[in-house]
């Protein structure tokens, strides 16, 4: 009781230190949304001071249009003059006058209107405008002054949306930097609407009657300019002065010359309405006044940065960046950031400077491929009668999804491929040519059930003959067996369906020959009588049944135990040379059973014969869980608690026994070699090789329960495991067996190797890691770092610094010495709100990545005390000596639409930076092309595990790849093929200067 009150206390304790805490972080959360609105802010001051600048370049731009087009400047400066007499910023007349006046005097032959106020209204033409012959490019303009009653005439649209690069030949582009777009920002729009307001009262009501046109340059024409540009175009030797008599063939001149122009201008149809877009003003307006406002506007944004002195870099950084020729404003905001967003939640992630066009970086499926090398592991912990000898000196298993035959003597693997979910139950032909495996269900990545089946194959070739009851099966496939009086026709299978049902197969033709309902219990194994195909046995959970097949019609009798006690299991059985069957069951005795007359008193009147007990043997201390029998007749019964081996005579008399030694388990399954040799399958996932003389030796080893941890060496062929059972382990690639492995107090949930390559540091359960030596396997160091688990264990690059991620949100920094013997507290990364998944250093060894339960990306300063980078933009070309993070910008694309954030476990770039290997939820491996920052990126995909793939990882030399499955307890070990020298950064440059559409993923 004082226990639980002290433990109560406790969690009460802690979650009251976390308040403050999380206050602590929502005021940083906060801070950094205020300091984004600044941002952009200070970035909209910087973009009005810009557009005064473009003010000063259109004076030049004047001057070539007239230099290439005066019909045009002409036309534009009738529209300004137009708007000016009716507009309700009104021009000074004697500015008008004076800029019109060379015009009306020595060009034209035309009568000029002039208004009451003084001002020139607008030109009126003596002889009819000659139509230009291309419709399609017609302006059809109206000249002002045709209609006395009206003080003006609206323009055609083409004249409105008149555009000054139009008038200019295509060698000759307006500079890049005169294209700026002004869009309204949110938060700014009030301002904005002030000095409307002010513009409105000034124009006395007469906004709804002015004319709108619209311009690529943020600023409009001002008179005083066009006055210029038009005594410029007096002494221009191309616009000399001509006789009256000769002003209509001027007119006419200049039509033509702006009708064979007007191909850039824009196609609007006749009669079509299409809203004017507002730029920077749509409006005339006095050249003072909008100045003013600029500068005011300029000013008040401009105070943003003093008060955010932090910032001022990071604005000009994004300024320049949206100005560059590359950049795409408008697409983009600015500094180019993308979102993905995983379950609702949104991820910003920044485009690296060196990618110029995002949209055109092309997605392929990488050169490289990998080929399935080796198998580690062995399914013995809840399987039977899984381990089988072939005459080519091959010994047949299963793990995962895969069927291993492993050469005992060369030492060289060969895999049977073609199932799609965990294999459960394997049994050799009587020809020792053909195999058949059984599968599990399982489930796709949508969650659809797909169907068990078995598989029978040619061991030689690894060619799938036969495929039996697919569609037929429910759950799972969990015994079969060839019939052996008949050569092998016939298979009998028992699925896992809650009724245990029971068919028989025709092997050549795939044909079901019959089916009846078993039991509800358990069923643990089936066989044929050796003489007689017509008859099967099972047995399992308390029963023993004997089925006789007779014209498609199965008839069952159960075995009667009498006088001997029931046992709760039969665990297998085998048939003697004499036809009997024997059983061993979980009590630890072999029953021999045989055929009797019927019990009258008992069974009554009609009983028919009956399977009863005929001899109890006391063989095993604890279950009995498997028989073989040998050549002379002898048998072999291998024990549960007491892990001994026995060889017993052909009636039954022990001859010899061994024990295998405690750390392998008990004995599941016994495979005769040539009589004296044999192969021994444990509970704990190993396979042994030996005699009764020179005792076992393990052969393949395995982990027994999930696995999270997984390191490679930094220079050499060997590998680190950890996972549930607490078992470390170390791992020699070249030659595909256990150099070691350690039992610890917890399990371990991952590891990383000093990059010195001397020592190993695992993370634990508790919070406690450890140090190992590779050598010693000794503990050199050890620490705790709160009471959660411990989900990352990474080194820098240079073995200075050692970084724990931890479940409690915490990544703890310590300092590394004498070789990674000695290490000391530096810090403590606080920022993340749920717990640390992955982290990776970057390559000078100062900044760490992180993500988090919760789908954050954060950064930090290390040498600057821990410090969390609140602006990620710095560090979006920042490069990394590790890539593990599943979210970030480069992998991206390895995210399958619709993910949950919980899809990925694990991935991990290769030391070429040319590819990226991903683990994920179904069982599959992917390959993908490094980087790989667009969505439904193609890859190859890779099957083998029957359980989520918790982790993956590259040997030093990217020569193999290996995957660690969860529950399945399998290692793969991948050989990687193909691929060339180049760089993945030069691969991303031309990437993103060409454009094809992305091919669909591929399927190795």
């Amino acid at each position: 009781m004082d226990s639980s009150t002290n433990s109560l206390d406790d969690v009460s304790a802690d979650s009251s230190a976390e308040f403050p805490y999380r206050a602590s972080m929502m005021e940083v959360r906060l801070q950094a949304q205020e300091d984004e609105i600044t941002l952009l802010k200070s970035s909209l001051a910087d973009a009005l001071r810009r557009i005064r600048l473009h003010d000063q370049l259109l004076p030049l731009l004047k001057q070539q249009l007239i230099a290439v087009n005066p019909g045009a400047a002409r036309v534009l400066d009738q529209v300004c003059c137009s708007d000016g007499c009716t507009s309700s910023r009104k021009l000074s007349s004697s500015s008008t006058v004076d800029g019109i006046r060379h015009t009306a005097t020595s060009q034209l032959s035309d009568s000029t209107v002039t208004n009451a106020n003084g001002h020139i209204g607008s030109l009126v033409s003596t002889k009819p405008r000659v139509e230009t012959l291309n419709r399609s490019t017609q302006t059809e303009l109206t000249l002002p002054g045709q209609d006395a009653g009206h003080d003006r005439v609206p323009l055609p649209r083409r004249a409105q949306s008149l555009q000054l690069e139009d008038a200019l030949p295509p060698a000759e582009s307006v500079l890049e930097g005169t294209r700026g777009k002004l869009h309204r920002v949110p938060g700014l729009e009030e301002e904005d609407d002030d000095d409307e307001q002010e513009d409105d009262e000034e124009a006395g009501g007469e906004q709804e009657k002015e004319l709108s046109w619209t311009s690529s340059v943020e600023q409009p024409i001002q008179p005083t300019t066009i006055r210029g540009l038009q005594r410029e175009d007096f002494q221009d030797g191309s616009c000399s002065q001509e006789e009256p008599g000769s002003a209509s063939a001027s007119v006419r001149a200049s039509e033509q010359n702006l009708s064979s122009r007007s191909a850039p201008l824009s196609p609007i149809q006749e009669g079509e309405k299409k809203p004017l877009v507002r730029r920077n003003s749509e409006k005339l307006v006095n050249p003072e006044r909008q100045r003013k406002r600029l500068d005011k506007k300029a000013a008040s944004s401009a105070n943003l940065l003093t008060r955010s002195p932090s910032l001022e870099n990071r604005a000009k950084e994004l300024i320049a960046g949206a100005g560059s020729p590359g950049s795409r404003r408008g697409t983009y905001s600015q500094g180019q950031s993308i979102k993905m967003f995983i379950r609702g939640r949104p991820i910003t992630m920044y485009i690296p400077s060196n990618i110029q066009n995002y949209e055109d970086l092309k997605m392929e499926t990488p050169s490289e491929k990998l080929e399935l090398d080796w198998v580690y592991g062995y399914r013995g912990r809840d399987c039977r009668a899984n381990l089988y000898f072939l005459p080519t000196g091959e010994a047949v298993y299963f793990l995962a999804c895969v069927v291993v035959l492993y050469h005992i003597n060369n030492r060289t693997q060969r895999h049977y491929r073609k199932h799609t979910d965990c294999v459960r139950c394997l049994t050799l032909h009587p020809d020792k040519v053909r195999v058949a495996s059984g599968q599990t269900a399982g489930v796709d990545k949508d969650g659809k059930p797909l169907h068990p089946c078995v598989h029978i194959w040619d061991s030689t070739t690894l060619v799938t003959l036969q495929q039996i009851g697919l569609g037929t099966f429910q759950r799972g496939v969990g015994s079969v067996a060839f019939s052996v009086a008949d050569c092998g026709a016939f298979l009998s299978v028992i699925d896992d369906s809650n009724e245990h049902m029971l068919s028989v197969w025709d092997c050549n033709k795939g044909t079901k020959h019959a089916e009846v309902k078993s039991t509800n219990e358990a069923v643990f194994a089936v066989e044929f009588n050796s003489s007689d195909s017509t008859n099967i046995i099972t047995c399992g959970k308390s029963h023993v049944y004997f089925w006789t097949l007779s014209a498609g019609q199965f008839t069952k009798k159960q075995g009667i135990f009498g006088k001997y006690k029931k046992p709760k299991f039969i665990q297998c059985f085998v048939f003697s040379l004499t036809g009997d069957v024997l059983t061993g069951d979980s009590e630890g005795n072999i029953l021999t059973w045989g055929k009797s007359a019927a019990d009258v008193k008992t069974l009554g009147k009609g009983a028919k014969e009956t399977f009863q007990i005929m001899r109890q043997t006391r063989a095993h201390e604890g279950s009995v869980f498997t028989l073989c029998t040998l050549q002379g007749g002898a048998l072999l019964s291998g024990g549960g608690k007491d892990r001994k081996i026995i060889r017993w005579s052909a009636d039954l008399a022990p001859e010899r026994e061994c024990e295998i030694p405690e750390k392998y388990g008990a004995v599941r399954t016994i495979a005769d070699v040539d009589g004296e040799e044999l192969l021994v399958g444990t509970t704990r996932n190993a396979i042994l090789r030996g005699t009764f003389s020179d005792g076992f030796v393990a052969i393949v080893q395995g982990h027994v329960d999930e696995m999270w941890g997984l390191a490679t060496h930094p220079s050499q062929n060997i590998f680190l495991t950890c996972g549930h059972d607490r078992q470390v382990c170390l791992w020699n690639t070249e030659e595909h067996k256990l150099d070691w492995s350690i039992t610890l107090e917890d399990y371990g949930l991952c590891a990383g190797f000093c990059p010195n390559g001397s020592v190993v540091s695992v993370g634990l359960s508790t919070g406690r890691w450890v140090v190992l030596d590779l050598l010693t396997r000794e503990v050199v160091c050890e620490s705790t770092d709160g009471n959660e688990q411990l989900s990352v264990m990474r080194y820098s690059p240079d073995g200075s610094f050692l970084a724990v991620g931890s479940h409690d949100n915490f990544i703890y920094i310590y300092n590394v010495t004498e070789s990674g013997r000695r290490y000391s507290r530096f810090g403590k990364c606080n920022g993340h709100s749920s717990f640390i998944t992955h982290l990776d250093w970057s390559r000078d060894g100062k900044y760490i990545m992180s993500n988090s339960g919760d789908y954050e990306i954060l950064y930090w300063d290390i040498t600057a005390g821990c410090k969390l980078l609140r602006n990620r933009f710095e560090s979006k070309d920042r490069e990394w000596a590790s890539y593990t993070c599943v979210l970030g910008f480069h992998v991206m694309g390895v995210w399958l639409e619709g993910s949950d954030g919980t899809d990925i476990n694990a991935l991990c770039r290769s030391h070429s930076e040319r590819v990226v290997a991903v683990a994920d939820d179904f069982c599959k491996v992917h390959l993908f092309q490094y980087p790989c920052p667009k969505p439904k990126a193609p890859s190859h995909r890779y099957e083998g595990h029957g359980s989520h793939v918790t982790n993956v990882c590259f040997t030093h030399s990217d020569s193999h790849l290996l995957s660690m499955g969860g529950k399945d307890t399998c290692i793969l070990q991948w050989r990687v093929m193909g691929g060339g020298a180049s760089d993945s950064r030069d691969r991303l440059a031309s990437a993103s200067s060409t454009s094809t559409s992305s091919p669909e993923p591929a399927t190795s």
